[in-house]
């Protein structure tokens, strides 16, 4: 375990001036609900299609209220781009009444009412959490799942387990950009299936966990 600053000073430093992914731009917009949404519209979809669904919605979605009021079709249309968009727009307009109802229209700051809201899972919720309110929390991903474990930094089976052994182990110093940073290190070298070991930058420290095949 003693490489993780080293593997994390060395990936910092290689992507710190990367694009980043379109949820974090979105916060740098000072709206949680922004972020909430945009969360919600990038799972299980690439990133750039996740940012034309998040600029076509917000074109015609100024404050929570529009979505309620949006006919559903139309929802679907503007974020078709996303995939699943029959199930997201459900989800999405669920989530915004759960939100105007239950919590006077404003995003929860904590986890447990976050989670209380149906279509909104600990990956989402820790978004929500560190992008939009700056809280320490580490949101976990399918790559930050599967790094840590071929990095030999932990042993688990689900997202859930890496995040609590993570919280362990990673210094807190590293916790605000380790789910961009490893996001990016995921897409473009540590890929899920054969990644790119020839060209890693921290393929001395890795124990390559899992890894069959490689470039």
């Amino acid at each position: 375990m003693d490489n993780i600053s080293d593997v994390m000073d060395i990936l910092l430093k290689r992507y710190r001036k990367h694009r980043q992914p379109t949820i974090r731009r979105t916060s740098k917009e000072n709206s949680p609900f922004k972020v909430l949404i945009t969360c919600l519209l990038s799972l299980r979809t690439q990133d750039k299609n996740t940012e034309i669904a998040s600029d076509n919605l917000f074109q015609h979605v100024k404050k929570s209220e529009d979505i309620i009021k949006m006919p559903v079709k139309k929802l679907e249309k503007l974020i078709y781009s996303s995939g699943h968009y029959k199930k997201k727009a459900r989800t999405i307009k669920h989530v915004t009444r759960e939100i105007i109802s239950r919590f006077n229209n404003k995003v929860p700051s904590n986890k447990e009412d976050l989670l209380s809201i149906k279509g909104i899972g600990p990956k989402t919720a820790n978004i929500v959490l560190s992008f939009a309110y700056g809280k320490m929390v580490l949101p976990i991903d399918t790559h930050c799942h599967h790094i840590p474990n071929r990095l030999g930094w932990v042993k688990t089976k689900t997202p859930e387990q890496t995040e609590k052994e993570l919280e362990k182990i990673l210094p807190k110093k590293y916790w605000k950009e380790f789910n961009t940073t490893i996001i990016l290190f995921g897409k473009s070298i540590c890929l899920p299936i054969s990644p790119k070991c020839s060209i890693c930058p921290v393929f001395r420290y890795c124990k390559k966990i899992g890894v069959t095949i490689s470039r």
